[in-house]
């Protein structure tokens, strides 16, 4: 992109306006339209990056005609949290909205972006998924539904924006093969199926049939979209709209497959994107700045003239308004489905940090929803019979270090840990600076339990409606800079609530023990006991009695919290009380947490294989499917 062919663009638009002597011409020529072409579940196979397995004939055509993004990036590894981001311009751990299908309401400020551009006269449409982890308001489009087009605008003059997602592409896609797919969706696929036999399968898979036969249907897949992407912009063209329209075309998130999707390896978080601009892009260019989907609402409301509103934490990218360059993007994973998990990352154009919060949790939690696929099913087989590389092993790790570090020049596929390299010590502390800081810009609630977020966003500290990061620090990066207790106590003696409870959270990552005193906080106490329980600390049979009080609290945090303590130190018994109480805890996340504990104990446990029974039929889908998976694997 050039500045000189903007302005010129820009001129020559508003000569033409003036020499058509009216107003709807004039905010034709003014205002661009701006398509977005979205699809589902895919990383940068495409011919245009030079994937010489891709089919993508359209796509390609399409890059040659504008910009190729080289660093561009999804917020997380799956879509509801990174829709989240893209409709509201908003980290998702900023507005809880950062855990899969948690369905919080944003802070009342902060709206879905094409709310502003219908204010500013835009024809806004979405077809047709939102999957935003909040209910949309009416208010957010025009028409949302699968016949939703920019054609339907009541005045051909009125600029658009509008938005199609392609699904065929999606992981339920891809795990069903062929046989199960829909007949409109088979339909799809091309004549010219790739060959599984020729499919360069990434190392951390096993190469087998069965996983060479999904590599090839995913190849397929993005064959089908390409098609799909193919007609939209032959309609484009043939309203004659191409030359005013900005076209933006990317994936969710990563591919669909294990190690892929869900995690924030590159694998998870790289998006292939491709922009057209004509007359403003020049063709056949690469862009290779760092690109955010946090990015992305900011830019289409520059484009279309409007200012984004202050609390986003984006920038823009394109146009006369665009940013300086980033120096970093970054990634976040939370609860996956059914099971919990706390991991940050921080990338520049070559390194890339992970931050695990919890490293006690497994690469490889069970989610029901992988599982049922193929591929996922092979990738068990071969490793219960011991046959995975050292590369395949990496994701059926029972712990994850602290810390990961990845030089992605020199080791693309993430699998080489750097931390412990002497030589990149600056790197290392540099990463960790940035990560800090960005916790802290953006006040990451992470550390804030599932089943306490709704009344945390619903309280005192939900943020306002002129938002000051300043007022809501996090010293989750506390801990990383030093691990003296002189910075850990001045942590948890802040008066910032969010501060003390993360840094009880990320004390436990350590295993060091926050400070059991008598703690007014529940939700500070759960950490506390949180990292009791993951700690080699020996307990005497006294504080064993002093602390089981805590069992029976009203506060669930505090009795979650001890019962974790009691099931992880191998007192279950004294746990089931508690736990079976916690069962009827009209609060899903409460029970979601005490069902897992009630997994680990397992059905051998007289009173919790009752109590998993029971939530067999629980209205909560999450915790239905943990209590089955206990009660059957």
């Amino acid at each position: 992109m050039k500045r000189r062919t903007f302005l010129q663009s820009a001129l020559a638009g508003a000569a033409t306006a003036s020499l058509g002597g009216n107003e709807a011409g004039a905010n034709q020529a003014s205002k661009p339209n701006i398509l977005w072409i979205t699809c589902e579940d895919i990383s940068a196979h495409i011919g245009c990056y030079g994937d010489a397995e891709a089919t993508t004939p359209h796509l390609d055509a399409l890059a040659a005609q504008g910009a190729r993004y080289d660093n561009a990036y999804s917020i997380c590894g799956v879509c509801a949290p990174s829709r989240s981001c893209l409709i509201t311009g908003m980290y998702p751990p900023s507005i809880g909205t950062h855990h899969m299908r948690c369905n919080n309401p944003p802070p009342s400020h902060v709206r879905c972006f094409p709310e502003y551009l219908q204010e500013a006269g835009y024809y806004c449409t979405n077809n047709a998924k939102t999957d935003y982890n909040f209910p949309p308001p009416k208010t957010a489009w025009n028409e949302s539904s699968r016949k939703a087009h920019w054609r339907n605008r009541p005045d051909d003059d009125q600029p658009f924006f509008s938005v199609f997602n392609f699904t065929v592409t999606h992981e339920s896609r891809i795990g069903t093969l062929p046989s199960g797919m829909r007949e409109q969706e088979r339909s799809l696929l091309p004549a010219a199926r790739h060959d599984p036999a020729k499919a360069q399968l990434p190392p951390y898979y096993p190469d087998t049939p069965v996983i060479r036969k999904h590599w090839a249907h995913y190849y397929d897949l993005i064959t089908a979209m390409d098609a799909q992407t193919g007609e939209i912009l032959r309609q484009l063209e043939e309203d004659g709209l191409a030359d005013n329209t900005i076209v933006m075309w990317f994936s969710d998130h990563g591919a669909g497959l294990p190690r892929a999707k869900r995690w924030l390896y590159d694998s998870g978080l790289h998006i292939p994107m491709i922009v057209r601009w004509p007359g403003v892009i020049e063709p056949d260019s690469v862009q290779n700045e760092l690109a955010s989907f946090v990015d992305f609402a900011p830019t289409v409301l520059s484009l279309a003239g409007v200012t984004p509103p202050d609390h986003m934490q984006g920038q823009v990218l394109l146009g006369e308004n665009a940013a300086p360059p980033r120096e970093y993007v970054y990634g976040m994973r939370d609860r996956m489905d059914e099971r919990y998990d706390h991991i940050r990352a921080v990338r520049d154009k070559r390194y890339k940090y992970i931050r695990n919060y919890e490293p006690h949790r497994a690469y490889d939690q069970y989610l029901n929803y992988p599982e049922s696929y193929p591929v996922m099913q092979e990738m068990r087989r071969i490793q219960a019979a011991g046959e995975l590389s050292d590369e395949q092993q990496l994701y059926f790790r029972q712990e994850k270090p602290l810390e990961e570090l990845y030089d992605t020049d020199e080791d693309p596929y993430e699998l080489y840990n750097l931390l412990d390299d002497p030589s990149r010590e600056a790197v290392i502390n540099r990463m960790r600076n940035a990560m800090n800081a960005w916790e802290i810009e953006i006040g990451d609630l992470g550390a804030i339990p599932e089943f306490a977020l709704g009344d945390w966003l619903a309280g005192p500290t939900k943020l306002a409606s002129d938002p000051d990061p300043n007022r809501y620090p996090v010293a989750s990066g506390g801990p990383w800079l030093g691990r003296s207790a002189e910075k850990w106590s001045g942590y948890l003696n802040s008066t910032d609530r969010l501060r003390r409870i993360t840094t009880a959270k990320a004390l436990g990552t350590f295993g060091v023990i926050a400070p059991l005193v008598d703690e007014p906080d529940p939700l500070f106490m759960y950490w506390a006991y949180g990292s009791m329980a993951h700690s080699q600390l020996d307990i005497s049979e006294s504080n064993w009695e002093r602390w089981s009080w805590m069992l029976e609290s009203e506060e669930a945090p505090r009795k979650l919290g001890a019962a974790t303590l009691f099931v992880e130190r191998g007192r279950a018994d004294d746990a089931m009380p508690a736990l079976r109480e916690l069962m009827k805890y009209e609060n899903e996340f409460v029970r979601l947490t005490a069902v897992q504990l009630l997994e680990q104990v397992g059905p051998s446990n007289t009173v919790a294989k009752q109590l998993l029974e029971a939530a067999k039929s629980d209205k909560n889908n999450y915790v239905k499917q943990t209590a089955i998976h206990a009660l059957t694997v």
